[in-house]
């Protein structure tokens, strides 16, 4: 008898661990699809703000032109809302190096959608900053935490040629996969190539932006982007523009462009064959440096 309910303790004993050992294992599924669904959100938010940025806002009763996109940055989305670690300290922690920053907490909101529409009322001003290039956005529960932020420039950016040709490079490896925009759909588009035509049409807006310090396609000569590449001598049948500002690398630049629906439009647009980037810097402008892309499918 004993040995009987010895060996039933022990059958017991393995049910109910196993029983625990699924428990955890539903608890931990569940933890990784709660990390993931907050993940999710964080990204549809930053997208949220670069579509506000890419077009003309009215922020505190005045007009403002577009801002340009905010590169994704995995540092500063990494930055839990429910930490109390002030902004620097955390920035840290996470091996970001800011040349400056700024944080937006808010409980409530329960969706993306929710947490924009509140930050466009009260937050229009940071979220419209020229002087940030990156961002990260994290969710705990209906908390949120939106880190926006310029790094220093990279040191090993080089010449505007060779992070032209970087900018090439990553364009194509986008290119080489299907891509949402937005909300439209792309394939895969064939590689672009590389035309010193529409490098220095590029390199003449940035030059421009950054030398008389404004961001915008149209330039201070009332010239679009077409007008540059004809001038250039690049006789074209389709004609596109990228612009930024503030972003200290070539991945920085191309990741704050895929992040924005206009700008993602581009690169994926599949008429285009041909590509020239170019970058200027000028530190006493308000964001140091400017970046031009330049798409094109000649006559």
């Amino acid at each position: 008898m004993t040995r009987s309910t010895s060996i039933s303790t022990t059958r017991l004993d393995r049910f109910i661990g196993r029983l625990r050992c699924s428990r955890w294992l539903l608890c931990g599924f569940a933890a990784v699809l709660a990390g993931f669904a907050s993940a999710q959100d964080g990204k549809e938010l930053v997208s949220l703000i670069n579509a506000y940025r890419d077009a003309p806002q009215s922020c505190d009763g005045k007009r403002m032109g577009n801002v340009g996109p905010l590169a994704p940055d995995p540092a500063l989305g990494s930055i839990e809302p429910g930490s109390g670690r002030p902004l620097a300290a955390a920035l840290k922690e996470s091996g970001y190096l800011a040349a400056q920053a700024r944080d937006i907490r808010i409980s409530g909101p329960a969706t993306p959608q929710e947490a924009m529409a509140f930050m466009r009322k009260r937050y229009c001003q940071i979220l419209l900053s020229s002087r940030n290039t990156d961002i990260g956005a994290s969710r705990e529960g209906n908390s949120w935490r939106i880190v926006l932020a310029r790094p220093v420039l990279s040191r090993d950016l080089g010449d505007w040629r060779e992070a032209g040709r970087e900018v090439l490079r990553l364009t194509n490896a986008a290119r080489a996969e299907s891509r949402t925009c937005g909300d439209q759909q792309f394939g895969a588009a064939p590689e672009l190539r590389w035309n010193a035509q529409l490098a220095a049409a590029a390199l003449a807006h940035s030059l421009d932006m950054a030398r008389r310090n404004y961001f915008r396609h149209r330039g201070k000569d009332g010239s679009q982007v077409g007008d540059r590449a004809r001038h250039q001598g690049y006789a074209w049948r389709r004609i596109g523009e990228n612009i930024a500002t503030g972003q200290g690398s070539a991945e920085s630049v191309m990741s704050a462009w895929l992040s924005s629906p206009q700008h993602c439009v581009n690169i994926m647009q599949p008429g285009f064959t041909e590509m020239g980037a170019a970058y200027a810097v000028n530190p006493g402008s308000d964001t140091t440096i400017y970046w031009t892309q330049v798409f094109g499918t000649p006559r």
